[in-house]
């Protein structure tokens, strides 16, 4: 793999974002064996790369989306289909998952006879007088413990509220199609998963019973990927999901999720260079071309701990390494374990890199950030 890494590392310069399709179709095929009753809807804001979410199409996914950008990306896709399957592949096809949208948004969208999230009154109505087409999907709040990026705090609705927020959409004549939660990205607390499926069914049966017929159950993302040696397996948690689901909710209800960084992040390689070197206060300092406003900036948004791999070997000891900005936040780790005899022009590479990297990349500075390339697409 290294051979190959710097072969294509000096064919297209760096830093460069290598893109695995292979190994994204291999994470959808996992998710789909070990969860065959839940439709999958990918979280383009992982990663909206069009080439991946054109794999993900062809394979068979689904796509949550959060902006009209975001919805438009998938919507491409749709007009394969004939003209009267449109509006049930809309609803089979794509979900607007965040809770708030504006206006104008709702506006253009309308046409399409959207499904959406909602947790609040003031978006109850905003969606009346906006997009009464749309489908609605109640989002709880619920607990988020042990997750690496918790979503609660500005997210979802109090349990004691659903049943007013529910019957107040029917109320103006709207529909609530389902109920949804998110238990926090790169969830290693599998009891919270527990509790909420818990919530949403003791939810559903009580809206059912007052003539409410909610017919889905979104699980939202949050499915471990392996960082390291101590995250935990997807398979005990497929488990889990897939026994609670058949308990809890009847054959006739449609259980979907939103895999987001599951899909993604073991699907890209980066390879960076080293621009300077320096010793500062003992310690060894790599400036690479990339870092923490470029497609390291998970390190800031998503508490994501990278790894850094050298193709030199030699006597290792702890550097840091750094990003190529004038700002001395641009710090990607303090602590790896790098070899001492690197140089400028040698390259590193990062693995697992695919989920929340480009995706928030800005251009501070004035640098670009990496180049994107594919492979086995």
């Amino acid at each position: 793999m290294e051979e190959s890494l710097i072969k294509l590392a000096k064919e297209n310069g760096t830093p460069l974002f290598i893109i695995d399709h292979e190994k994204i179709r291999e994470n959808y095929r996992r998710f789909k064996k070990n969860l065959p009753r839940i439709q999958a809807y990918y979280a383009v804001k992982a990663n909206s790369n069009q080439e991946i979410i054109k794999t993900l199409f062809n394979e068979g996914a689904s796509f949550d989306v959060a902006s009209y950008n975001e919805f438009m990306q998938v919507y491409e896709y749709l007009h394969t289909f004939e003209e009267k399957d449109k509006d049930f592949y809309v609803w089979d096809k794509i979900i607007f998952s965040n809770t708030i949208k504006d206006a104008d948004t709702l506006r253009k969208i309308r046409r399409y006879k959207p499904l959406m999230t909602y947790d609040n009154k003031d978006e109850i109505k905003k969606i009346k007088e906006n997009c009464d087409t749309a489908g609605l999907v109640l989002r709880l709040k619920v607990p988020d413990t042990g997750s690496q990026v918790e979503m609660s705090s500005k997210f979802g609705a109090d349990i004691s509220d659903a049943a007013s927020l529910i019957k107040e959409v029917f109320d103006i004549g709207l529909k609530v199609e389902g109920l949804s939660f998110h238990v926090g990205s790169q969830c290693t607390n599998f009891d919270n998963y527990i509790v909420a499926l818990q919530m949403t069914s003791e939810l559903l049966a009580d809206s059912r019973s007052k003539g409410y017929n909610l017919n889905i159950i979104d699980l939202g993302g949050g499915f471990p990927v392996p960082y390291d040696s101590n995250s935990p397996r997807f398979e005990n948690l497929a488990e889990i999901i897939d026994s609670e689901c058949t308990r809890l909710f009847p054959k006739d209800v449609e259980i979907i999720a939103e895999p987001g960084r599951f899909m993604v992040a073991t699907a890209a390689t980066l390879v960076s260079e080293i621009i300077g070197k320096a010793r500062r206060d003992g310690k060894i300092f790599y400036h690479i071309n990339d870092g923490v406003y470029h497609t390291f900036s998970g390190v800031v948004y998503d508490h994501w701990i990278p790894n850094f791999h050298a193709f030199k070997k030699g006597e290792t000891e702890v550097c840091a390494v750094v990003g190529p900005t004038c700002d001395s936040f641009d710090k990607i780790s303090l602590a790896e374990q790098l070899p001492n005899n690197l140089e400028i022009g040698d390259y590193l590479y990062t693995e697992n890199i695919g989920a929340y990297s480009i995706a928030s990349s800005t251009k501070f500075n004035g640098f670009t950030g990496a180049k994107i390339i594919h492979v086995n697409n």
